[in-house]
């Protein structure tokens, strides 16, 4: 067989799927069951916690997500009111996503089974294998995003 060849167990995007399917999956147990929260939602949320008010064109490029998962994200959250929008000042288009007050509470209730989780995930692998994994998959994001750059122009 040819070094070329097509081996699906090996392909690096078909692994990343995988797993991150994988993790998906675990942790929107979570999300949902306890809280009634989707990945897209939660993801929101911690973006606005730690970037503050933010456009949805700003929280498509921070939180990897297309405009219509946003979107749908920010209208679910609206109506639980965990977040509200604001008038941008100077885009009469745009607005302003904030979390709310209850907002906050939530992240506060929710982050620390999600920090749980994730050392649960990573329990069998040292520190320094966490830290190079880290490095390794922000290097495949900036490598992906540059070859789409690359693609659309």
């Amino acid at each position: 067989m040819s070094q070329d060849a097509l081996i699906l167990d090996e392909y690096v995007p078909y692994r990343l799927a995988v797993a991150s399917s994988a993790v998906s999956t675990l942790i929107s147990t979570l999300y949902d069951s306890l809280y009634g929260l989707k990945i897209p939602e939660w993801r929101l949320i911690v973006v606005l916690r730690e970037d503050g008010p933010s456009t949805q064109q700003a929280l498509v490029k921070r939180a990897g997500m297309d405009k219509v998962t946003i979107s749908r994200a920010a209208q679910a959250l609206a109506k639980r009111r965990l977040i509200t929008r604001a008038p941008h000042e100077h885009d009469g288009r745009s607005h302003h996503l904030i979390l709310t007050s209850e907002g906050e509470r939530l992240f506060a209730d929710v982050a620390p089974a999600a920090v749980e989780y994730e050392k649960l995930m990573l329990a069998e692998f040292s520190s320094e294998e966490v830290a190079i994994m880290k490095r390794l998959l922000r290097r495949i994001e900036d490598s992906a995003l540059k070859a789409q750059a690359g693609a659309e122009a």
